[in-house]
C-alpha cells in the first residue's frame, strides 16, 4: 500500500505525538507510608483516594479470634508502583490487585502492597486482602485514659476505635481525611447479634452462624467503623420527625438504664435536625453495651457507641458528633476542637432548650470554676498535642470559644453558621481555618482576636 507525502507526514506527526505523551507520563513511584498527620504521621496513606470498604469478618468469642477479607476500591492519584495500607499485628495470608496476586511486605504497622503491574493515575483498583488473628486494643490509662479499638467482652467485643484503632480489625487509609463508603458483612455464633453502621441489609442463621450485612452509603472515617456483637435487645422504629432509628442495648443493663436511650436518642436526633441542618445519614440510633472498663463513649456513625448506660448528656453529645465529626470531619487530628468542641457546646444548648441553664450560664460557670493558675488554661485549643488532644480543655475551652463568638455575632447570625457549616462540608473535611473565615463571612465581621484568644493562646483569657 502506497501513501502520499503529506499522508506519510500527518502519520509521523501523529507517531510523535504519540510517543511525546508517553514520554512525558511520570514514572510509576510508590506511594507515602502516611499522609503527614503531625499527632500520627503514619496513619493514612499517599497516591491513592479510598472510595468503598467491603468488609468480611468472622469472629469467636471463645477463642478471640478474628479472620478478616476486606476489598478497598481506589482511585490512584498518582502512577504508583507500590502502595500501602495501615495494618496492625494481623498476619496476611493473600493479597490480590484488581483480582490478580499481589506481593506485599510488612513494617510493623505498614503494609505495602506491589501490584503485578503499575496503577496509572487516575484508575480505579481494588486491593482484597485476607488476614486473621487476635486483635489487640490500643491505649490504656496513661495514653487516652482507656484502652479503645477491638475490645473483647463478655459475650462478644465492643468496637470503638477513635482515634487509631480501625487498623486493628481491617487494612485501610487509617486517617478521617480519607472517607470512603462501606459494605459490612459480620459472622458471628448463633444467638448473637452483630451491630455496625448505616443500615441493615440482611440477617440470616445458617450452621450455627449468624451472617449479618449492614451498608454505610454516606462516606465515613474509618474510626467510626464498628462490627459489635454480642446479646441485644432491639428496637427498631422512627423519630417523630421521620429519621429511622435502631437502639441496640445489652440485656445485663436493663435495669440500670437511668434514662431511655431510645426516646432522648429520637428527640436529640430530630432536635439537632432543626438547629445543625438535616440529619445526614440514613438511620440513627444507639449501641449500649456492658463494657465499663472502656470508661467512653464514642460517635460511631450513624450509632453512637456507649460503653455503659450512659446520661442524657451523653447522648446529646453524641448524636451532636453526627454532624460534628462524623459527617464534617476534621482534616488533621489538631483540628479535634472542631468535633469535642461543638458536640460539648451542643450539650449547653440542649439544656437551655431543655429550660435548665443558658449556654451563658455555662460558659461562666465553666469560667468561674477554673482557677487562672490551673493547667487546664496552658492548653493551645488549636492545637493541644497527641497525648493530649482528649484533654477537657478541648472539649471545654473549645464550648466557650462557640459561645464567645454567639455572643460577639449575635443569635442570628450565629444559628445560620451552624447549619451553613455543616452544609458547606457535609461528608467532608475541615479545619480551624476554614470555620474561621466561613463565621467572618457569615457575620460580616473580622474575628481574629477572638478565636486568637480562644484557641491559639494559653492562660485565661479576661472577660
Amino acid at each position: 500500500m502506497a501513501f502520499s507525502r503529506s499522508a506519510r507526514a500527518g502519520a509521523l506527526a501523529t507517531a510523535a505525538a504519540s510517543f511525546l505523551l508517553i514520554a512525558a507520563a511520570p514514572a510509576p513511584t510508590p506511594g507515602g507510608p502516611g499522609i503527614g498527620d503531625t499527632y500520627f504521621p503514619q496513619l493514612g496513606n499517599g497516591g491513592f483516594d479510598a472510595r468503598h470498604y467491603d468488609l468480611d469478618v468472622a469472629y469467636d468469642p471463645a477463642t478471640a479470634r478474628l479472620d478478616g477479607r476486606t476489598t478497598l476500591t481506589a482511585r490512584a492519584t498518582q502512577a504508583l508502583s507500590s502502595f500501602d495500607l495501615d495494618l496492625q499485628k494481623l498476619e496476611v495470608t493473600r493479597v490480590e490487585v484488581n483480582g490478580r496476586p499481589a506481593r506485599f511486605t510488612r513494617d510493623g504497622d505498614e503494609m505495602t502492597i506491589i501490584p503485578h503491574s503499575p496503577l496509572p493515575k487516575g484508575r480505579t483498583f481494588t486491593a482484597t486482602v485476607t488476614y486473621g488473628g487476635v486483635p489487640e486494643p490500643l491505649g490504656g490509662p496513661i495514653v487516652f485514659g482507656s484502652h479503645y479499638g477491638w475490645m473483647k467482652t463478655a459475650d462478644g467485643v465492643f468496637v470503638a476505635c477513635e482515634p487509631n484503632a480501625a487498623s486493628t480489625w481491617f487494612p485501610s487509609s487509617d486517617h478521617p481525611s480519607d472517607k470512603a463508603t462501606y459494605d459490612i458483612r459480620i459472622k458471628a455464633p448463633e444467638g448473637l447479634t452483630a451491630v455496625s453502621n448505616g443500615r441493615l441489609v440482611s440477617t440470616y442463621d445458617k450452621g450455627g452462624s449468624t451472617y449479618t450485612h449492614w451498608r454505610e452509603s454516606r462516606p465515613m472515617a474509618t474510626y467510626l467503623a464498628t462490627a459489635t456483637i454480642g446479646k441485644f435487645d432491639v428496637r427498631t422504629g422512627r423519630t417523630p420527625g421521620g429519621i429511622p432509628i435502631y437502639v441496640a442495648i445489652d440485656p445485663a443493663l436493663k435495669n440500670g438504664n437511668a434514662v431511655d436511650v431510645y426516646a432522648v436518642t429520637a428527640a436529640a436526633t430530630d432536635y439537632w435536625s432543626r438547629v445543625f441542618g438535616p440529619y445526614p445519614f440514613e438511620e440513627t440510633g444507639a449501641i449500649v453495651d456492658d463494657m465499663p472498663e472502656a470508661g467512653f463513649s464514642l460517635e460511631v456513625q450513624s450509632k453512637p457507641a456507649y460503653s455503659a448506660v450512659r446520661n442524657e448528656t451523653t447522648i446529646v453529645h453524641e448524636l451532636a458528633h453526627q454532624w460534628f465529626g462524623d459527617s464534617v470531619s476534621v482534616e488533621r487530628w489538631k483540628d479535634i476542637w472542631l468535633n469535642e468542641g461543638f458536640a460539648t457546646y451542643a450539650q449547653w444548648l440542649w439544656a437551655e432548650h431543655q429550660g435548665t441553664r443558658s449556654a451563658h450560664d455555662a460558659f461562666l460557670a465553666t469560667y468561674n470554676g477554673i482557677p487562672a493558675g490551673s493547667a487546664f488554661w496552658q492548653t493551645e485549643v488549636a492545637d493541644p498535642q497527641r497525648d493530649t488532644m482528649f484533654a477537657s480543655a478541648v472539649y471545654q475551652r473549645g464550648a466557650m470559644t462557640l459561645q464567645a463568638l454567639r455572643e460577639r455575632i449575635g443569635d442570628k447570625a450565629f444559628f445560620r453558621l451552624l447549619p451553613a457549616w455543616t452544609s458547606l462540608h457535609r461528608y467532608g473535611n475541615a479545619d480551624t481555618a476554614d470555620f474561621v473565615r466561613l463565621a467572618e463571612r457569615v457575620s460580616g465581621q473580622k474575628l481574629d482576636d477572638l478565636f486568637q484568644t480562644w484557641l491559639f493562646t494559653t492562660g485565661k483569657p479576661t472577660l
